[in-house]
């Protein structure tokens, strides 16, 4: 049953990681974060990107659960 709460812990923090993004490409007019010209740097970015990998990877350094 951890397992099951630790995935759900995951996906929620992607689901909100990915509303923050989606919101933060709405305020600049984009569709897209390839289109703005802050994504080399873009903090927020990084942290979507290491959440996502997380959720893949539920916490485990290595490998990831398809």
């Amino acid at each position: 049953m951890q397992t099951s709460n630790a995935s759900t812990e995951f996906e929620e923090r992607l689901t909100k990681m990915i509303a923050e993004l989606q919101q933060c490409q709405k305020d600049k007019g984009h569709n897209s974060c390839m289109k703005c010209e802050k994504l080399i740097g873009c903090e927020l970015r990084k942290q979507y990107v290491q959440v996502t990998y997380e959720s893949m990877s539920k916490g485990e350094i290595g490998g990831f659960e398809f």
